[in-house]
Formats: C-alpha cells, structure tokens, sequence
C-alpha cells in the first residue's frame, strides 16, 4: 500500500485539502462566487431594467408616430373641407357674378332697345310731319292752312311720342 502511487497522491491530496481547510480557501472561493453570483444578478437585474425601459421608450415613440400620423390626417382632412369650402364659395360667387352680369347686359339691351324704338318713332313722327306739311302746303292754301297744319302737327306729334 505504501509503495502504490495512488496511496501517496490520495495522502497529498488529504494533506492539501486539510490546509485549505486550515487556512480558510474554501471561504475565500465561496466568498469570490458568492460575489460573482451578486454581480451576475445586479447585471442581468440592470439587463432587465434597461430592457423595460427601451421597451417602455418604443411604446412611448410608437404612440407619439401614431399621434402624429393621426393628426397629420386631420391637418389633410381639414385642408380638403376647406379647399372644397373654398371652391364651393368660388363657384357661387362666380355663378352669382355671372347672372348680375347677364342682368345688367340684358338691362342695357332693354334700354337700348328702347331707346331705339323712340329714336325711330321721333324719326317716323319727323317724316309723318314733314310729308303732312309738304302735302297740306300744297293742297290747302291761306290761313286756314296754317292753322290746320298746326294742328295736325301738334296732333301727329302727341301720338307718335
């Protein structure tokens, strides 16, 4: 037994364990992973942590996205009403420009109408009394003509304006 190889690594092995033992190794190596261990779980805690706010920042950044999405929508919609508003009130403005102006052009035509028809009637009324008093001074002659002219004249005239 003494002469085996086995028998004297199995006795340091003894002896070694015994002065670890004695002089405390097994402390010092649980002390080094009990304090591993503690880093390890402060960094996966501060893993975790980080990880809870990057997710509570992109929850934060998709609302904002979809905020704005729907307010950019609004601005659109609230372009497109007021654009069509806009175009609505232009067209009735137009169609209201247009028939003033027809009212008007129709107004002039009327009065230029009128005024023709009078222009022609004080030329037919001028004619009528030229033709009786060329035709009466020739016919009837004196006083009697005169005063018969006159009268027609003023009467043609009355009639004819």
């Amino acid at each position: 037994m003494f002469a085996e190889p086995e028998f004297w690594v199995a006795v340091a092995f003894v002896i070694l364990m015994g002065l670890f033992a004695y002089l405390g190794v097994h402390r010092t190596v649980l002390n080094t992973l009990d304090h591993r261990s503690d880093r390890i779980k402060a960094e996966l805690d501060d893993a975790r942590r980080l990880k809870d706010e990057a997710a509570k920042l992109l929850a934060e950044y998709q609302a904002r996205h979809a905020s704005a999405e729907r307010e950019a929508q609004d601005i659109v919609a609230s372009a497109r009403a007021e654009a069509e508003r806009i175009a609505s009130e232009a067209k009735a403005k137009m169609e209201d420009f247009v028939a003033r102006r027809t009212k008007t052009a129709e107004g002039k035509i009327a009065l230029a109408e009128a005024q023709a028809l009078a222009d022609v009637r004080a030329a037919a009324a001028d004619a009528a009394v030229t033709a009786a008093s060329t035709i009466l001074s020739q016919s009837v002659k004196g006083p009697v003509a005169d005063d018969l002219l006159a009268k027609g004249i003023a009467e043609v005239r009355e009639k004819l304006n």
